[in-house]
């Protein structure tokens, strides 16, 4: 008799893919030199330069270019409302940057719209007053309120508002919002319920220049962070900005129609609709839905279920341990079929025949149990497969600093120049593209409902597999058959990212014309 045991093994099996591919490798029609130089091997394309489904519009921007477009809307706003630049800097943060919508409601309701910003409204139209001055040039018995130090000695600041604070006080102040605090925009005076902006021509003149230049980059953040169409680089110690047009004002109904991947000039890639890395070709919603059925438990639960059984009595979690199908709940002792979950004390004498046990809960239990199980090998034979490339994709770093290594030696040994040996790094970076472009088709098929244009997509995927296993294969070779077989590398290159456009430019044109059906919502 088997013992029930509530301890099991968390260990899942492995589904690993085992490929056998034929060496023969259709050649494309690219005709090779071997003086040829890859300046860019990043990314090859075909000579055709027309826009693909799959591409989006996007242009890279530096952190120089991010505030000549700040001067180039202050200086728009400033000169059209006859205001000092000041005092259209601190609008356009006021209503974000949002040039256009200010100016409209600007002369709709000037004071109005100076008052929400802050600004203090004069007649005569003239700048914003701000200027430090001592306490002996101030009537006598002026007292700073922070600190309550009355010095005649004292230097002074003040802004429109008439709220005077000692320099210090008021540094101190300035330092601990942009500093401590991040503020950027719409820093008010220190004065008590006072709500009006200190401006940047007064910042300037207060804080120290760390400070300030704490102060520009987070407007140049706010900047970027307040349109809809630029986002910043993730990409480590990168300052670039990148700005995309693919995106509208209804992004989220977008992103279900295209994925907008783009490229900085730092080399990095991403989606400019999540920020994750690139993604092509899974849509984003359907990327945060994998992303948390991979990191959560609910595989963990899926596992438990498919593998194990509840007490019909206590409902413990039990997993059988023996061939016995005669089961004793370690908890409450009760005795129970592990077949059909049913009392062993029905079954008399029919051990191991579960026929006449037929009652409504043990069939559903054995249909449950069956659905969890096909719905746990589905999982897993998509996970494994998404796993094994996304592992591949981590080693980018050492297939890089090998790939180089291969370089220096083949030009070493073959007599080859530097540019010459250019096409072993257009092969390496072609294999870790087309393996992040793999580990996404397994989670985009995982959601897929299974109909015609599900099969062509998974036709399009194998094709893809196979020559990146083939090119790989190549690449792995020793460096006397590279520098023999260079035509043959740079041939299976160019094969393998072609076949990637392929599936990519299939998968684009089937979301932008709705071809598509999810398993899941998708809304």
């Amino acid at each position: 008799m088997s013992d029930a045991s509530d301890d099991f093994d968390d260990d899942m099996p492995s589904d690993d893919p085992d490929f056998d591919y034929d060496d023969s490798l259709g050649g494309s029609d690219v005709d090779y030199d071997d003086n040829d130089n890859f300046d860019n091997y990043d990314d090859i394309r075909p000579s055709d330069s027309r826009m693909r489904a799959c591409d989006v519009e996007h242009t890279v921007l530096t952190l120089d270019e991010l505030q000549r477009r700040q001067r180039e809307q202050v200086d728009q706003v400033a000169s059209t409302l006859g205001l000092s630049a000041e005092d259209a800097m601190t609008l356009l943060l006021h209503y974000k940057w949002k040039h256009e919508r200010l100016l409209e409601l600007y002369v709709d309701d000037t004071e109005g719209v100076l008052r929400a910003a802050g600004i203090q409204t004069r007649d005569d139209g003239a700048p914003a007053k701000y200027a430090t001055v001592p306490s002996k040039d101030l009537p006598a018995g002026f007292m700073c309120e922070i600190c309550c130090d009355d010095d005649d000695g004292l230097e002074t600041m003040a802004i429109d508002c008439g709220h005077r604070f000692c320099l210090d006080c008021y540094r101190h102040y300035l330092t601990q919002k942009i500093v401590d605090e991040g503020e950027s925009r719409n820093i008010t005076c220190p004065g008590d319920g006072c709500r009006l902006v200190v401006n940047d021509g007064a910042i300037r003149l207060v804080v120290d220049d760390r400070t300030y230049a704490r102060y520009r980059t987070l407007l140049d953040r706010t900047f970027v962070q307040d349109h809809d169409r630029l986002r910043w680089c993730p990409a480590p110690n990168c300052e670039n900005a990148v700005e995309c047009g693919a995106l509208s004002a209804g992004a989220s109904r977008d992103l279900k129609t295209i994925v907008p991947s783009v490229t900085c000039s730092c080399g990095y890639s991403f989606c400019f609709g999540c920020g994750l890395p690139e993604h092509q070709p899974c849509i984003c919603v359907l990327v945060k839905k994998w992303i948390k059925k991979c990191e959560d438990d609910s595989e963990t639960a899926n596992w438990i279920s498919a593998n194990t059984k509840e007490c019909p009595k206590c409902m413990a979690t039990i997993e059988k341990n023996g061939g016995c199908n005669h089961m004793t709940c370690r908890k409450c002792k009760y005795e129970f079929c592990w077949i059909c979950i049913g009392s062993w004390a029905e079954h008399g004498t029919s051990w191991y025949n579960c026929s006449r046990y037929d009652e409504k809960s043990g069939v559903e239990a054995r249909d449950n149990q069956a659905k969890s199980r096909a719905s746990l090998e589905r999982y897993l034979h998509y996970y494994n497969r998404y796993a094994n490339h996304e592992q591949s994709a981590k080693l980018d770093k050492d297939l890089y600093v090998r790939t180089e290594r291969k370089m220096t030696l083949l030009q070493s040994t073959s007599g080859m120049s530097w540019i010459e040996v250019q096409y072993l790094a257009q092969a390496s970076s072609v294999l870790q593209q087309c393996r992040q472009t793999l580990k996404w088709t397994y989670a985009f098929a995982f959601y897929l409902e299974r109909n015609n244009h599900t099969h062509l997509f998974e036709d399009n995927q194998k094709d893809l597999e196979m020559a990146v296993e083939q090119l790989s294969e190549l690449f792995e070779r020793p460096m006397q058959e590279l520098a023999e077989n260079k035509v043959l590398v740079m041939d299976k290159t160019a094969y393998v990212a072609n076949r990637r456009l392929v599936l990519l430019e299939d998968t684009a044109r089937g979301l932008l014309e709705g071809r598509w059906r999810y398993q899941v919502d998708v809304k």
